[in-house]
């Protein structure tokens, strides 16, 4: 995800150049108030189907970013018009712009749909590259719809947005807009159905294979697969099939509500959005894991994101009876007492000390840790956030632990969020007479949950709290994890993989992934905190 130079004016002046022409023998006059007359639109058409929920989620993605999202049909006629604030759906209407009127290149001149449909080709017009003089408050980014079976011209769609101000993201997301545009429409065709039909009976063939095929809309299930899954398995099946990142087969562990463990073997199917599921009973497969981690080796690191169970995995290793010492009582200790008295805890024999938090030690109590932890007479577990600490001033205690554990953001591990809500709503209530509902299962899973298991837990012991008994629905939820689109975008999707991947592959180090970005460490930390990345 490399900056987007958005170049100098004039810098795509062929293109330009060529839609002015056009215009002027078509009789377009440049100080010409556009005159657009309202007709019907087709808002059950196959075209208006598939764009309606991106369009939604695309202008929810930019909140905050003035902006329009129009789509047209191949004859310019716009089908839809998405705007992000007020301001911006009045200059909109000032215009004319507005579902049902036609913007051909050859009424109003050169504009993002109209030049995008007469060339089949993405546009990008700045400001006074329109032709006509109302337009030039706008830079506008306009790509074609081609439809992937028939590849004929679908349509359009257009981003407009205040001259000068225009982000250099935002060519990147007209591009994922039309290619989740266009892959809706490869779904909304009769081939693609019967494709993942034609999966479906073939794999169940096979006597005795448990098969799931999930579509948009399409749940296939034979009955050995209806044997083995509950209805509340249905959400976690579904997040295990359908992870962020590229189609590929992917397999994937997982209990069931019966306490049953299983393989799914998730193989995407060829010119779909399907995936076909191969679910496995795990015969070999571990009911639980015992108290004491007798596996560890010492000393021991564990690191994750808040949230995300650090103490719990470190006092599942160090076993029962483990002394935990906090490095953030040393501001309120004393750094001197606090060190004297874990230096001392080393110093003797006994259980295993947990030092919480390593990631707030100075650089003095570092260094007493990193001489005191070769001789130490107990096992020591270390915890520490993720970040560029752990290469810096913290690099050593990393370095002299014999083992390191790295745990997985819940966000990486959708498929365990539905069985991880019910157990511990389970925990919390206790009486067994309130569920949570597949439908609440599926939103949940959804959800990126920046807070990890702190926050999942969180939110279930307000569910809890919210109801006594029966299902609770997605109308339950509290607002901010009601909504499942968002974390569904292409776009923020896409970008949020790419930053995730790229920090990981630097080993956390921000200046190196900005550098990997070719974007500034500024800018890297802005997008982090929009995507709730930590």
């Amino acid at each position: 995800m490399k900056d987007v130079s958005l170049g100098k004016p004039g810098q795509e002046r062929p293109a330009i150049e060529s839609s002015w022409t056009r215009s002027r023998l078509h009789g377009v006059r440049k100080d010409a108030v556009p005159c657009l007359v309202r007709g019907p639109v087709d808002t059950e058409g196959s075209l208006s189907r598939a764009a309606g929920r991106v369009l939604e989620r695309a202008q929810q993605e930019v909140e905050g970013f003035s902006a329009a999202f129009l789509l047209a049909d191949a004859r310019a006629f716009v089908l839809d018009m998405r705007c992000t604030d007020r301001s911006v759906d009045d200059a909109m209407t000032n215009l004319g712009l507005a579902p049902g009127v036609r913007v051909e290149e050859e009424k109003i001149g050169t504009n993002g749909l109209g030049t995008s449909l007469q060339t089949g080709r993405s546009v990008f017009i700045r400001g006074p590259e329109h032709f006509l003089n109302v337009f030039d408050p706008f830079s506008c980014f306009g790509h074609p719809i081609v439809h992937p079976v028939t590849h004929r011209l679908e349509g359009a769609v257009n981003l407009a947005c205040a001259w000068g101000e225009e982000h250099p993201l935002l060519p990147s997301l007209i591009r994922h807009l039309v290619q989740d545009i266009e892959d809706r429409l490869l779904l909304d065709s009769p081939l693609a159905q019967r494709r993942l039909l034609a999966a479906f009976q073939a794999a169940t063939r096979t006597r005795g294979r448990a098969v799931v095929v999930l579509g948009p809309g399409l749940v296939l299930a034979n009955p050995s697969a209806l044997d083995l899954l509950e209805p509340a398995d249905h959400p976690a099946v579904q997040a295990c099939a359908d992870p962020p990142g590229p189609a590929r087969e992917r397999i994937r562990q997982l209990t069931l509500v019966s306490g049953r463990s299983v393989r799914l073997r998730c193989v995407p199917i060829e010119d779909t959005d399907g995936v076909l599921i191969d679910i496995v009973p795990d015969r070999d497969a571990r009911r639980g894991r015992t108290h004491t981690d007798v596996t560890a080796q010492w000393p021991l690191v564990v690191i994750g994101e808040p949230g995300s169970g650090r103490t719990t995995e470190a006092r599942r290793a160090a076993g029962p009876g483990a002394t935990t010492v906090d490095s953030t009582a040393a501001a309120r200790r004393g750094e001197a007492l606090w060190g004297a008295a874990l230096g001392a805890l080393l110093k003797t024999d006994g259980p295993a000390v947990i030092v919480e938090n390593i990631e707030f030690l100075s650089e003095p109590l570092t260094m007493l840790l990193a001489k005191a932890l070769p001789g130490a007479l107990r096992k020591v577990v270390l915890t520490s956030t993720p970040g560029e600490h752990l290469q810096g001033v913290h690099a050593l205690l990393v370095a002299m632990c014999a083992e390191r554990r790295e745990l997985v953001p819940l966000r990486r591990r959708r498929h365990e969020i539905p069985q991880l809500a019910q157990q511990m709503l389970a925990q919390v209530s206790g009486s067994g007479r309130v569920r949570l509902a597949s439908e609440t299962l599926r939103v949940l899973a959804a959800q990126s949950w920046p807070g990890n298991l702190t926050e999942l837990r969180k939110a279930v012991d307000g569910l809890a709290r919210l109801r006594s008994a029966g299902d609770i629905l997605p109308s339950d939820l509290p607002a901010s994890h009601r909504d499942r689109s968002s974390s569904a975008s292409p776009f923020r999707q896409a970008e949020r993989e790419v930053i995730i991947a790229t920090i990981d592959s630097v080993n956390g180090n921000k200046r190196e992934a900005a550098r990997a970005l070719g974007v500034s460490r500024s800018t890297l930390y802005n997008r982090m905190r929009a995507l709730h990345i930590h």
